[in-house]
This record gives C-alpha cells, sequence and structure tokens, in this order.
C-alpha cells in the first residue's frame, strides 16, 4: 500500500509525466494504472495532465488577459454572447495563452480541435482573432442546441455534444467534464 501511495504521489507532483492517468479495479480485486487504458475495460481518469503550457500560461495570464479583452468584447458583441462567459471558458482552457496545446490536441485560446476548427471555417487555430470567432461561435451554437442550459452548453464544449445527448441531455459522467463544468460556472459567477 505505501508503495502505491508513492507512486500516485510521485506521478501527481512530476514535470515529466506528460500523460494521463487512468484507474481500474480488476474482478480479483487488484488496482491497475495506465496511461494507455484498453477499451472496455472500465478504466476511469484520476490524474489529467494540464497542456504543456500550462504552467507558464498561469504566469502570463493577467498580461495576457488585458491583451485580449477587446479582441474577445468584439467576438462577444458580434455573436451576442456574455463577454464574461467567454472570459470564463479561455481562462479555464487556455489561460490566456492563443499558443495553449492540450494533450488531446485542441490548440489556441479556446482550445480548438480541429474538427471543430474545420467546423467553423478556422483555418489557423493559433491565430488569436479566427480562434475566438469560431469558439464563440460554437459555444452559441451549443446554448442554442440545448436551450440556453449553461450547464450542458459548457459541458458540450469540454467532451462534445454527441456526449451531453448520449447520457440524455445531462452532463456526462465524466470526472473531467463535471469538474469542468463547475470550474467555468465558478469562473463565470454562475455556480
Amino acid at each position: 500500500m505505501k508503495l502505491l501511495i508513492t507512486v500516485i504521489s510521485l506521478l501527481a507532483v512530476s514535470s515529466v509525466v506528460s500523460a494521463d492517468i487512468y484507474k481500474r479495479v480488476g474482478p480479483d480485486g487488484r488496482v491497475y494504472y495506465t496511461d494507455r487504458p484498453e477499451k472496455g475495460l472500465n478504466y476511469k481518469l484520476i490524474i489529467r495532465t494540464p497542456p504543456k503550457t500550462y504552467q507558464r500560461d498561469l504566469k502570463f495570464m493577467s498580461s495576457n488577459k488585458l491583451k485580449y479583452d477587446d479582441l474577445i468584447a468584439k467576438a462577444a458583441e458580434k455573436h451576442q454572447i456574455d463577454p464574461k462567459l467567454l472570459h470564463a471558458v479561455i481562462q479555464a482552457e487556455s489561460a490566456y495563452n492563443p499558443k495553449a496545446i492540450s494533450s488531446a490536441g485542441a490548440v489556441g485560446l479556446m482550445q480548438l480541435m480541429p474538427d471543430t476548427a474545420r467546423r467553423y471555417g478556422v483555418s489557423d487555430r493559433y491565430d488569436p482573432e479566427q480562434n475566438l470567432d469560431g469558439g464563440t461561435r460554437y459555444l452559441k451554437d451549443l446554448l442554442a442546441m440545448f436551450n440556453s442550459n449553461l450547464k450542458l452548453a459548457v459541458a458540450g464544449y469540454n467532451a462534445g455534444e454527441g456526449a451531453v445527448m448520449k447520457y440524455n441531455y445531462t452532463v456526462p459522467p465524466y470526472r473531467e467534464t463535471q469538474d469542468y463544468v463547475q470550474h467555468v460556472l465558478r469562473l463565470y459567477g454562475k455556480s
């Protein structure tokens, strides 16, 4: 047991760990940890690795927030979205770093995945203006899709609208998504 606690502690604080950590309990009661869960074995995410640039982003968050404030206000007005909501999503997603890259391959201020970027005509996910426009349009579409239900729209932004629909229009039972929704709503002031 001490070895297990030591391993988990080292994984949680190590700066060289660059993958999410998953856990499952086998039929015999043994506990297994991996960074590459096999399908069908009911692994659960227990440690999420922040984007590669996250610690650096936090250091520059205040100045970056001011730097992009006008651009965010412009996107919010253009797409009729509360700028405070955009700020909450951007802070949670990238800490205002236009060069942020997640372990899943999401990029930019609003952490657009390649398919989402294509869907909204974003040709350069690193371009702050394009990224904000595409991310804002996606968030607006999610709000419309889920009848202005903020929790579901934010959950859809994190896990995809398909996941929200799959779980009967509720926040999917993924720890990451549930934590993300609460985090964004706290930042937005609506929790």
